[in-house]
């Protein structure tokens, strides 16, 4: 192959197509202290077809959430260390990222509509993938 047929080659290759924004994986940050779980539920993350971020406390989903605008949907426990648990990190991020999606879980604790933010939803572990992975799509699709 001379150089010619190699110019002439780079001119007929398909031009690259542009990504349209719905095509870019919406970004989920999940916030969970323990790692099996967290584990868990980056999975199931991966699964429904999302990007994960992972942070392990209400302050570094905090500090996480200042430093990217492409998160689409918190997916946090409301038990948790530090200086707020995952409920009033949800409502923190309703009132000051309103429209991030947020789903709640806890196998402790039962939780009236009216304790979580709006549009948000609560699930209690044992976490079923199908039915996240369903709720999670439901969420980022239909917004």
């Amino acid at each position: 192959m001379v150089l010619t047929d190699f110019v002439s080659l780079r001119f007929e290759m398909p031009a690259m197509m542009i990504l349209h924004h719905s095509a870019i994986p919406a970004v989920v940050l999940v916030v969970e202290d323990e790692m099996l779980l967290r584990m868990r539920a980056v999975d199931m993350v991966e699964d429904a077809g999302f990007t994960p971020v992972e942070a392990v406390d209400a302050d570094e989903a905090v500090a996480i959430l200042e430093a990217r605008s492409d998160i689409a949907l918190l997916f946090t426990d409301i038990q948790m260390p530090g200086s707020m648990d995952g409920l009033k990190l949800a409502h923190a991020v309703h009132k000051r990222w309103p429209p991030i999606k947020i789903i709640l879980v806890s196998g402790q604790l039962k939780l009236a509509n009216l304790d979580i933010p709006l549009d948000s939803c609560f699930f209690g572990k044992p976490l079923e993938a199908k039915v996240m992975i369903a709720q999670m799509r439901s969420m980022l699709f239909h917004a």
